[in-house]
């Protein structure tokens, strides 16, 4: 089956902390990376660099002029990773704190009228949009999403636009499902009624399969969490349109017009989001004797989607002589078991074994899975299903398919429980 070879698979691995050793749990195999991906073995030594430095941006000393320079380097690596046109990058508190601001700058600096988003998406953009609508008396225009294919499409939000629509947001790829939106064929569609709407992408599952193209989307804010792209906990990142900045947005009496950053940032998180850069511009010349970063960037993207795809189909169909979890007595598959925009994870509830049940056996085997129940976070995908909770196996393009067929003999043995 394609994937990574051997020998690339295990330097892949070895930039990575506790890639198969859990440091409370002892062995285990990871698949609970849309909960949190593993962390580069760079950023873990730059954040504790970084974490002893006394020293604040703004002053007129060779420290702060250092930091500066640091912080304007990552900001132009971010810019390499995510190809947008203009705008400008800022970090914040996470990603649901970025998206809740971004979000209500636009609403709250437009005119009367719509915001349209769909069901899909997580609660860090839908709770937003839904809340400042209100607040701001527009209307809130929610998108049905396809419960088979557990994504949105173009014509469904064609089907809701209106002229009026002020601001809109997508979801790029689902937490829940694992699977992608067109985020550029959405937006398009969103711009054809109404071509000055603001949108707002939430890029924080997205993140780690790959490949961000902003140039591409016609969009006005992309946000991440960079813990779930081999970074750590603690920041988010932000890209805005000029025009977005061009709103009245939250900042000092006096200060700079067009910033966004509130306070003094952790230069260790801009320069832990370089270590990620530099890590996926490293895997693209394994792919590629491309002399320009963005495209070591895109040939990294590709090879981590590639790879991702066999291992999400042996976990689906089968590897050697174990049986895919599409092959289990009484599964659902959520999204569909033939899905092609899934990105790299697979959800899934038995009709005869409980997915907290399932979740606890598994780990009691060393395989880190998680339950997502009908609740705030993932009812809006779960209930219209009739399922109560599901079980996520989340992975990454360090994953092994040794790794997969260890989850698969673990659920043969599960599935065949009365």
């Amino acid at each position: 089956m394609p994937g990574f070879a051997p020998d690339l698979m295990q330097e892949i691995r070895s930039r990575f902390s506790h890639v198969d050793q859990c440091p409370f749990q002892g062995p285990r195999i990871f698949f609970e990376n849309a909960g949190g991906a593993l962390t580069l073995k760079s950023a873990v030594e730059t954040s504790a660099k970084f974490a002893a430095i006394p020293d604040n941006q703004g002053r007129d000393n060779p420290a702060a002029h250092a930091l500066v320079d640091i912080i304007a380097k990552s900001k132009e690596d971010m810019r390499h990773f995510f190809n947008p046109e203009g705008g400008q990058f800022f970090v914040g508190e996470s990603g649901t704190e970025l998206l809740f601001r971004l979000i209500r700058t636009a609403i709250m600096g437009t005119p009367e009228g719509s915001v349209i988003g769909s069901t899909v998406e997580h609660p860090a953009s839908r709770s937003a949009a839904s809340h400042w609508a209100s607040m701001s008396d527009k209307k809130y225009l929610s998108v049905p999403h396809d419960d088979a294919s557990g994504s949105v499409s173009p014509e469904a939000y064609t089907a809701l636009m209106t002229p009026d629509v002020r601001v809109a947001t997508i979801l790029h790829t689902s937490p829940v499902t694992g699977i992608a939106n067109d985020v550029a064929s959405i937006s398009k569609a969103i711009r054809a009624v109404a071509p000055d709407a603001f949108i707002i992408v939430d890029g924080i599952q997205h993140a780690s399969h790959g490949h961000i193209d902003i140039a591409s989307y016609d969009i006005d804010g992309y946000v991440i969490s960079p813990y779930k792209v081999f970074s750590r906990h603690g920041y988010g990142v932000a890209w805005v349109a000029d025009r977005l900045t061009e709103l009245p947005i939250e900042q000092l009496d006096g200060g700079p017009r067009a910033n966004w950053e509130m306070g003094t940032r952790d230069t260790g998180g801009y320069a832990t989001f370089t270590d990620v850069v530099t890590y996926f511009d490293w895997l693209g010349t394994q792919h590629s004797n491309a002399t320009e970063p963005r495209a070591r960037i895109e040939a990294a993207g590709a090879a981590i989607h590639a790879h991702e795809k066999a291992m999400t189909e042996a976990m689906l169909h089968g590897t050697g002589n174990l049986p895919g979890l599409a092959e289990l007595p009484g599964v659902t598959i959520l999204g569909g078991d033939n899905n092609p925009e899934r990105e790299g994870l697979v959800c899934f509830a038995l009709d005869h074994v409980p997915a907290g049940e399932i979740v606890k056996q598994l780990n009691a085997q060393s395989i880190r899975t998680h339950i997502r129940k009908a609740d705030h976070y993932s009812g809006n995908i779960l209930t219209p299903l009739g399922l109560d909770a599901a079980v996520r196996v989340s992975l990454c393009h360090y994953n092994s398919l040794e790794e997969v067929a260890a989850l698969l003999a673990a659920m043969k043995s599960i599935a065949a429980q009365d």
